[in-house]
């Protein structure tokens, strides 16, 4: 009895001094004695009280004080002996240390968290760890915001839009940020999913439906980073979610099937648009139309590149919305609108946000706001011009030369067109123009015609320097700038013109000229069967995506990212986690021979198909491949989606007896998973 009286004594003066009791005997060696007495009463001793208030005096004083780590100093003592405080003084110090400016105090904030989230999740409070969030990802803690956040959504709770709004705000200005920011999102879309039983339900969505704008921020971010999959994946989540997107959404998701190449997406959505009575904030819409003629152009589709100008000029819409109730709702369809697979947004045409700031220039710099109108820039036109060139299709581009001078658009100098055609050396493409121009009763000038005669003697071109002046003969009296009916040689050629304009160098030409360094003739076929086998994919039919796919390597096609993307994707959907073993053979075949550009999305997924399979050998060998290039590996999401498929797969790895060498291999894989994933 006076052992234990002793025991009780010695213990007392030790709460009542944490730091001389720390100092001088562990926590450990009384920790059994502790629980044996606190479990053999139901009441609370009163040197055990006076132990607590006292400790959390300390930690409440040391805050008022902003004395960080005397607090600190006294929540480790007060943890160590009497367990967590209450859920109000330790979310209080969360919100003390988010008010920090010093990032290491916004570290030990984290740290706390993450301890008693694994003690016991409930004593967290949703909007004190919303200001951790946002302290986090303000200093640029991208990986620690994103893990609080994830701690939130774990917990059942939903943060609040407004407030998640500012965190992946700060969390989009890094590459690392902006791909958490992203899954973070989708997370987030799927827990207000989960909490929709039923239509009756729906009401629950209100708050995630109504912010396009969150939405918008991680889009972009997606495309100026090239996270594909997640985007498109956001964009399906946002029609199954029912968000009434705003025109900022249009341009975005413009990008996005730009970058893919799913130009009958982008056609659909120009059906939408051209359908709607007014085109207000038509600055925005500048951006759709410049990804939608840049693919007709990667597609080397000149007549739809034509044809999108003419249908450009002609179009003049009011640019005032009236919101008299008339105006009907835009539609972004993604994937067959015939397929069950297909999604399709829904947007207001007369709505955007302000706050959301897109640049005022087109990305491709083919289409621009001038006085009111959508005009095509001489970038686009030097590119039909090439287009049409190469693909020996010249009477299209005189086509709409014709259309347009009919109708009284006056936005292209043909002069300039048939002049810079000469200077590239392309003699008979400026004559084929001529030609039709002089067909359709279009007069060009005769200084377009002297300037062609020159070009056929330079090069010694007789037969069509020949052919040419008995041409000019015939029309010289119908042409205005024509002084003399005299015989019409090259000698006299001073006498007959009026004003002899030289060739000079003008700006379609240099932009001619620009647009040769970068033309891809053979960029359209790579698109076509990406767009082929993406079909397939989406209407999982995988055997007529692979045999596209392997007409694609016979033809020497070079696929890109999106390809393997497109059939991951579809094998993904499918479960057919065995053949995406060997899809991932040929990927890492052609990452070694630098014949594909590094994917984050792309080895992303793979490793997520390889856990769902169970495939921890190969998970290894991406997660391997990602570290050996620096590319950012999200441990906590591959770690949960471990704990939630194989959480007690070879827990006792000693327990297995006469293991075959295949089983040995396996529980090795998953023994170094659990290692680098920290699982115990």
């Amino acid at each position: 009895m006076r052992t234990l009286f002793q025991a009780c004594y010695h213990y007392r003066r030790l709460a009542s001094f944490p730091r001389a009791a720390e100092a001088a005997a562990p926590a450990s060696g009384y920790e059994p004695w502790r629980r044996y007495i606190s479990t053999s009463t139901s009441k609370v001793l009163p040197w055990e009280a006076s132990s607590r208030e006292t400790l959390l005096r300390k930690i409440d004083s040391a805050m008022k004080d902003g004395n960080v780590e005397e607090a600190l100093q006294s929540f480790g003592n007060y943890k160590k002996l009497h367990g967590l405080p209450e859920p109000q003084v330790l979310n209080s110090m969360i919100v003390s240390l988010s008010y920090m400016s010093s990032r290491r105090w916004l570290q030990r904030a984290f740290d706390m968290v993450l301890s008693v989230h694994q003690i016991n999740s409930n004593l967290l409070n949703c909007d004190s760890l919303m200001k951790l969030a946002l302290a986090l990802a303000r200093d640029q803690m991208p990986v620690p915001a994103s893990t609080v956040l994830r701690i939130i959504l774990g917990s059942g709770k939903l943060p609040g839009v407004d407030m998640l709004s500012m965190v992946f705000l700060h969390m989009l200005k890094s590459q690392v940020g902006s791909y958490l920011v992203s899954d973070v999102l989708i997370e987030t879309c799927e827990s207000f999913l989960d909490q929709v039983a039923d239509r009756r339900e729906m009401k629950k969505l209100d708050p995630i439906k109504n912010s396009a704008t969150l939405f918008n921020m991680v889009l972009e971010s997606c495309v100026n980073f090239k996270y594909i999959i997640k985007a498109q994946k956001i964009m399906e989540l946002m029609s199954v979610v029912r968000v009434v997107a705003d025109v900022n959404t249009v341009v975005i998701a413009s990008h996005v099937f730009e970058m893919v190449g799913q130009r009958d997406e982008l056609i659909q959505m120009k059906r939408s648009i051209d359908s709607l009575t007014s085109l207000p904030f038509l600055q925005y819409y500048q951006h759709f139309y410049d990804s939608l003629l840049s693919l007709h152009f990667k597609y080397n589709d000149m007549d739809a590149a034509a044809k999108f100008l003419i249908n450009l000029h002609q179009q003049r819409k009011p640019s005032v919305f009236f919101c008299n109730g008339l105006q009907k709702q835009g539609a972004i369809q993604i994937g067959s609108g015939n397929l069950k697979t297909g999604y399709r947004i829904m947007f207001d045409p007369g709505k955007v946000d302000r706050g959301f700031i897109l640049g005022t220039e087109s990305q491709f710099g083919l289409v621009v706001l001038t006085d009111g109108n959508l005009l095509h820039t001489e970038k686009a036109l030097a590119k039909l011009i090439v287009g049409c060139v190469k693909s020996r299709n010249m009477h299209t581009l005189s086509n709409l030369f014709i259309i347009l001078h009919k109708e009284d658009i006056d936005v292209i100098s043909l002069r300039d067109v048939v002049n810079a055609c000469i200077q590239m050396g392309w003699l008979h493409a400026a004559h084929d123009i001529l030609d039709d121009l002089e067909s359709a009763g279009i007069q060009v000038g005769i200084a377009s015609y002297i300037s062609l005669l020159r070009a056929y003697e330079k090069e010694n071109k007789s037969e069509e320097f020949n052919g040419l002046l008995q041409q000019i003969q015939k029309i010289s009296s119908t042409m205005d700038d024509i002084r003399t009916n005299s015989p019409f040689t090259i000698k006299n050629i001073a006498k007959i013109v009026k004003d002899e304009i030289p060739l000079t160098h003008s700006s379609l030409f240099a932009a001619l000229a620009e647009e040769m360094k970068h033309y891809n003739p053979g960029e359209h076929l790579t698109l076509e069967f990406n767009n082929s086998i993406l079909f397939f994919c989406k209407a999982k039919m995988m055997e007529d995506a692979l045999c596209t796919y392997k007409r694609m390597r016979e033809q020497n096609i070079r696929p890109n990212s999106y390809t393997f993307c497109h059939i991951l994707c579809g094998y993904s959907s499918m479960d057919m986690h065995r053949e995406i073993t060997m899809l991932w053979g040929e990927i890492k075949r052609r990452l070694e021979y630098g014949e594909l550009d590094v994917d984050r999305d792309l080895l992303d997924c793979l490793i997520l198909d390889f856990l769902k399979g169970g495939y921890f050998s190969r998970v290894m060998e991406v997660i391997g491949y990602m570290s050996k290039h620096n590319i950012y590996c999200d441990k906590w999401k591959y770690k949960h989606v471990f704990l939630k498929l194989h959480r007690n797969l070879y827990r006792n790895l000693n327990s297995l007896h006469d293991k075959t060498e295949a089983q040995n291999k396996r529980i090795e894989d998953v023994r170094a998973f659990r290692s680098w994933a920290g699982i115990r």
